[in-house]
């Protein structure tokens, strides 16, 4: 029972760091958003068209956004003049994305900013326990999108399982479903 005891502790202490880690990362992404006087959401926005490959829907689709929000952040860059927007060539529908001079510049800030907190965090670690650190947290994060993925499936399921029965009953009549008597067929 002891030796329970001490991995429940073990893994509360590991769930605490990580915990603080995830907060201390969060805090500091706020701050490199804040430097360039960005929100986050604007600099991941950024991020994003500064990578050429910018599409407002995958954006919205891979950061479990609402294609109005990323459409509000794009409204807020436009209004500050940080991006510049132009119909492709080739397909009129699609738009193509890039940044302003201004836009650069604030990107330019954060990289700064970024690169004086790496330099003053990270540079002390011995390039051993760094990779050991690389090595658990990939894990970590795999195990974690596994187990992620594993359950979307299983709600999934769960879902489908309460339709079934509902599905089961049989096709109404069109007399159902204007308030007429149900026929099963």
């Amino acid at each position: 029972m002891a030796s329970k005891d001490k991995s429940d502790a073990s893994l509360r202490e590991a769930l605490a760091a990580l915990q603080r880690l995830a907060d201390a990362f969060a805090q500091r992404r706020a701050q490199l958003a804040q430097s360039a006087g960005l929100s986050e959401a604007q600099w991941r926005v950024l991020e994003q068209i500064a990578a050429e490959d910018f599409m407002p829907s995958l954006f919205a689709r891979r950061r479990a956004r609402s294609a109005a929000a990323v459409s509000k952040v794009i409204r807020q860059l436009l209004d500050q003049k940080l991006i510049a927007v132009e119909i492709a060539e080739g397909d009129a529908r699609q738009r193509r994305y890039s940044l302003s001079g201004a836009g650069r510049a604030a990107m330019e800030t954060v990289r700064r900013d970024r690169e004086r907190a790496l330099a003053r965090i990270w540079a002390d670690f011995e390039p051993a326990p760094l990779a050991r650190f690389a090595a658990f947290a990939t894990e970590l994060a795999e195990r974690m999108e596994l187990h992620a993925r594993d359950e979307e499936k299983r709600t999934a399921q769960q879902r489908a399982a309460k339709r079934a029965p509902a599905a089961k009953k049989g096709p109404q009549t069109k007399g159902a479903r204007r308030g007429g008597p149900i026929i099963k067929t």
